[in-house]
């Protein structure tokens, strides 16, 4: 007879996927450890704040979690390098925060939101500019962010839009075939209209990369003015409409899961939480402040929560 498991006691749970760690890059070391972005790290070590064996870190160097690696005169953990945690939250980013970490100006930002973390951090996938509300990830795998960010795996994201001014079929398709802006050619890979009349309409439009604010200068190209701008979805992510503006929530296992096969990375088991952990986070959860997101006037519009339907324009 087969053996019977008691019935409060959880099924065996699969530890987090182990990783043999030799000399490597120290962009990939610290983003693995969840230390920064491979990005944010490479700016660092260019500002000369990392060392490594206390030696100044030169951008290509190597090295193993036995070195030690400090930024700014403080040791860094990277035990975290041994094994992969990929934890990913979304955020409804609203109007008036910033995308660092700090700000010099004091202006709040994105992280000032976010749950704390014992031993890693959260690192932004991709950002949106200081009036661009909507869908933002984090997560604690640094290889997650830089391949989600990374141009060569085309993860598209999607915005809501509302232009002001005279749209005709001619600058759409301008805006679909391409357009020479100041740091190279740029287009969006699908316009599905989504509301509005006369000179206040709203787009759905999407592209594959993230430069600086890449959706407000394509619709400035054709002398059109973005009046709002909302990220509706990041590859296979979408915002969900029950979290509101300013809040953030933590995604489940199949999401992590479909975020980590667009870019070509093994499904990881998200870390098991033990019953106060978890009930500690649905007291955060409950405590975040909810913000009212403001009136846009005119018609009301619903962000979808599928790919833009058929009737879209794309190249």
């Amino acid at each position: 007879m087969a053996s019977q498991r008691p019935r409060n006691q959880r099924p065996p749970q699969k530890s987090p996927a182990r990783t043999e760690v030799g000399p490597e890059r120290l962009q990939k070391l610290l983003a693995r450890a969840g230390i920064g972005s491979r990005r944010e790290v490479e700016t660092w070590i260019e500002a000369g704040r990392v060392t490594v064996n206390g030696q100044p870190a030169e951008p290509g160097q190597k090295a193993s979690p036995a070195d030690r690696v400090e930024l700014d005169g403080r040791r860094l953990d990277l035990s975290a390098t041994t094994q992969t945690v990929r934890r990913v939250l979304m955020y409804n980013k609203p109007e008036g925060e910033v995308c660092t970490r700090k700000d010099p100006e004091g202006r709040p930002t994105v992280f000032d939101s976010l749950p704390r973390l014992k031993d890693q951090r959260w690192i932004a996938i991709g950002r949106l500019d200081i009036n661009t509300t909507g869908l933002m990830l984090f997560t604690t795998d640094g290889e997650l962010a830089n391949r989600l960010m990374h141009p060569s795996h085309e993860v598209d994201r999607e915005y809501a839009v509302r232009v002001f001014g005279e749209v005709d079929e001619a600058m759409l398709q301008r805006l679909l075939e391409g357009v020479m802006l100041e740091d190279g050619v740029a287009r969006f890979s699908d316009i599905t209209p989504a509301g509005g009349s006369g000179i206040n309409q709203w787009f759905h439009v999407t592209l594959f990369e993230g430069r600086n604010r890449e959706v407000r200068r394509l619709w400035e190209s054709q002398g059109l003015q973005v009046s709002r701008l909302k990220r509706v979805r990041y590859g296979p992510a979408f915002l969900p409409s029950r979290l509101s503006v300013g809040r953030w929530e933590e995604m489940n296992q199949k999401g992590v899961d479909d975020l980590s096969k667009t870019v070509g990375l093994e499904p990881v088991p998200l870390p098991v939480q033990t019953p106060d952990e978890a009930a500690a986070l649905k007291r955060k959860q409950r405590k975040q402040p909810s913000r009212p997101e403001k009136k846009s006037g005119g018609r009301k519009w619903q962000v979808s929560g599928t790919r833009p339907t058929k009737s879209g324009r794309k190249s």
